[in-house]
């Protein structure tokens, strides 16, 4: 087994790879024919092809610690309830990537992450890389948000992350910009406190104010009837830490479903 203190090294030197944050929404897109679903495998078409994937999920949360997956065989999670039976068929048995998550842990010296085997994908991953990657062919591996922490200190994590660009590690942040499932209204056009907080978070990425779009949580009426809660909000500070200034940004889908939730995406490349 590849050792902490050699596993960043041992990894091979590659081209810069991009990062993403993908808007994932509901877990039925990773079986139907959608606008989204279609953004996401022309997004798949388009990327240079990584030696393995970083997914930073809404629905991996920890309190007190952050975890990196580093089992060489993550099991796919139905971590949903309520749909057809065909979602919970699905598998996606792309291999983990221990070496990479070993080389995460050692980049990250401002925290403690611990070593995980117990997790595996769950669907804020697997639902968009079934559509994005469906071959299923490049290793994947988790890394937890630590719920009891700030934004700031997500985006802190991840630019000690950034290294990990030029070793083929594509970082894909899985979340979305405005999420409140207790306001949803299917059918129903956006609700104008999602709209006003949805292009607020689109200014400050626009203008890489990472660390403005981490204080934007919480910091108003909207931004809390954006998030109740911050799982799907984190991610997002993981794309924008392992950035800089010579990214160019794309916005790639920009739309609401439900009336609450943004399924705002956007590569960094």
């Amino acid at each position: 087994m590849t050792s902490l203190n050699s596993a960043f090294a041992g990894l091979p030197s590659t081209p810069r790879m991009p990062a993403l944050f993908v808007g994932h929404g509901n877990p039925i897109n990773a079986i139907e024919d959608n606008s989204y679903s279609r953004a996401w495998r022309a997004m798949g078409e388009r990327l240079p092809t990584p030696h393995a994937i970083l997914c930073v999920s809404a629905h991996w949360m920890t309190r007190g610690t952050t975890l990196v997956h580093i089992g060489a065989r993550p099991k796919t999670i139905h971590d949903f309830g309520g749909f057809p039976r065909e979602l919970y068929a699905q598998q996606y048995p792309a291999r983990g990537a221990p070496d990479a998550a070993r080389a995460a842990i050692e980049l990250v010296r401002s925290s403690h992450l611990e070593t995980d085997t117990e997790w595996g994908l769950d669907h804020g991953a697997w639902s968009v890389l079934i559509q994005m990657f469906p071959k299923a062919d490049i290793p994947v591996f988790q890394l937890s948000l630590d719920l009891s922490r700030a934004p700031q200190a997500h985006l802190d994590l991840a630019r000690e992350l950034k290294p990990l660009r030029e070793k083929g590690v594509l970082v894909i942040g899985s979340g979305n910009l405005v999420h409140n499932l207790m306001a949803l209204a299917p059918g129903a056009p956006a609700f104008d406190w999602a709209r006003t907080f949805d292009a607020e978070m689109a200014d400050r990425i626009e203008a890489r104010d990472a660390a403005g779009v981490g204080a934007a949580l919480g910091a108003s009426r909207v931004a809390r009837l954006a998030h109740p809660s911050p799982e799907h909000f984190l991610p997002v500070m993981f794309p924008l830490g392992v950035a800089d200034e010579k990214d160019d940004l794309s916005f790639f889908t920009a739309s609401f479903d439900m009336g609450s939730i943004s399924m705002r995406s956007f590569l960094l490349s």
